[in-house]
């Protein structure tokens, strides 16, 4: 095999298929209606670096956070606290004590409303930890933790919010 010998040959800006632009080629077509005379601008524009937000967290956790938020006030009943504009807590008429709790089903104090959506949160957090746990299959300790922490909180938030039902519903919670 032979090697061909480098040559310092420069290359013409003709030379090379599809290099000039639209303005040039219209140029070259017709010389008398734009001349020498006209040229195209040579715009040097400053180069300014603008000053960027740094966070500490990346835009995907920032929309995740604002989508839990989201959830959290539509899990308060804000639409029916809007609404029907509830009392924030209410009195026992009879013992004169004050109640958290509306003695309706269909009806719901404002403090109530905000528990509930609490005990909704840390129930969907409690799912968001027993996903992670199976994320660490092979670190079981980190799992083990991961479940357990998981699993209390749903159960804890669960039982919670059935006695909330239980005592609107008007019956004992304990039958003692």
């Amino acid at each position: 095999m032979q090697k061909r010998p480098k040559t310092n040959k420069t290359v013409k800006k003709e030379d090379v298929i599809g290099s000039e632009t639209i303005f040039e080629k219209m140029r070259s077509k017709t010389p008398w209606v734009f001349g020498k005379s006209l040229k195209k601008p040579k715009i040097n524009f400053p180069s300014v670096k603008l000053p960027r937000i740094e966070t500490p967290v990346s835009g995907r956790m920032v929309a995740i956070i604002a989508i839990f938020i989201g959830l959290f006030l539509l899990q308060t009943g804000i639409i029916y606290l809007i609404y029907v504009n509830p009392p924030a807590l209410g009195v026992d008429p009879k013992t004169k004590k004050p109640l958290i709790l509306y003695p309706s089903i269909q009806d719901s104090f404002i403090i109530e409303g905000v528990v509930a959506s609490i005990l909704i949160f840390l129930c969907s957090i409690g799912f968001i930890f027993l996903y992670q746990a199976s994320k660490y299959v092979y670190n079981r300790k980190i799992a083990v933790r991961l479940l357990a922490i998981g699993i209390i909180l749903v159960l804890v938030t669960y039982t919670a919010l059935q006695a909330m039902i239980t005592i609107k519903l008007g019956r004992k919670l304990f039958n003692v």
